[in-house]
């Protein structure tokens, strides 16, 4: 099979799979979806900036007590 000939089929059948994207399972959830005023992205950032924060102190306190603490002892 020539490439053209692969191409043509992977594009149609990707075309017949996202034609009834919007009237599946998932067209209520993209009928629903909207884009977040900007109080919404502050405090989505703000939310994940913390959980970072959080994450990244959890991690640097595994890595002292695991670098510290056996040489103590």
């Amino acid at each position: 099979m020539k490439v053209e000939a692969k191409a043509e089929e992977f594009q149609d059948s990707f075309e017949s799979k996202i034609k009834n994207l919007g009237r599946g399972k998932y067209g209520r959830i993209l009928k629903m979806a909207n884009t977040p005023t900007r109080e919404e992205y502050k405090k989505t950032c703000y939310i994940a900036a913390i959980g970072m924060v959080v994450i990244g102190a959890v991690g640097f306190a595994i890595l002292w007590v695991m670098t510290y603490l056996p040489s103590h002892f």
